[in-house]
């Protein structure tokens, strides 16, 4: 997606050869018709697809989420990161290691909103180590719903992320694929 590809080289910052900062546009403040954007493209790429739930994990991707779910028709559900005591029913969950934070949560999802008979399709922010998207194939499989696919806004093709997915049988569809950066210099897979 060329206008995230110039958004990212215009406004990102590389912090080192693993980290990038968006979040002046993407994930702290949000440029929200970027976001809508987003969320077309990815309703373009599996339109085609039966799905009836769109996944995320708090809190980047949610706005993401939301944008795929308004291009497809159909809800979002985004894991939580905490059990809040309003959560008290039956979840899915799975751990989940936070790259950014470098901390382990358990994710959970309420199974009254994910269960056999969906097609879901998860959506996030970033694909690197792929440690929040492997936990949320986790909790997919374990509701007995089917997963369409992975869709990412940015990719860090160096790491091994995709590598995980691909293990696990996951069509990926990423929005931005950067194959290498340093401070003032991002290389994006053609």
């Amino acid at each position: 997606m060329k206008l995230l590809e110039e958004r990212i080289r215009q406004e990102g910052l590389i912090l080192s050869d693993t980290v990038l900062k968006v979040d002046s546009f993407l994930n702290h403040q949000v440029d929200t018709e970027l976001a809508l954007e987003i969320g077309r493209e990815f309703g373009r790429k599996f339109a085609g697809e039966p799905i009836t739930k769109v996944l995320t994990i708090e809190a980047s991707g949610i706005q993401f989420a939301m944008a795929t779910g308004i291009a497809l028709g159909v809800p979002f559900v985004y894991a939580k990161k905490k059990k809040a005591v309003t959560l008290a029913e039956e979840v899915y969950s799975a751990p989940v290691h936070s790259f950014t934070r470098q901390e382990t949560y358990q994710v959970s999802v309420s199974r009254k909103y994910i269960g056999p008979g969906d097609k879901v399709l998860i959506v996030d922010d970033f694909l690197a180590t792929g440690a929040a998207l492997v936990g949320l194939v986790q909790i997919v499989k374990e509701a007995g719903a089917e997963l369409v696919g992975v869709g990412c806004v940015i990719e860090k093709t160096f790491q091994e992320g995709r590598g995980l997915l691909e293990q696990l049988g996951v069509r990926i569809h990423s929005l931005a694929r950067i194959r290498a950066m340093s401070p003032g210099e991002i290389h994006f897979e053609d």
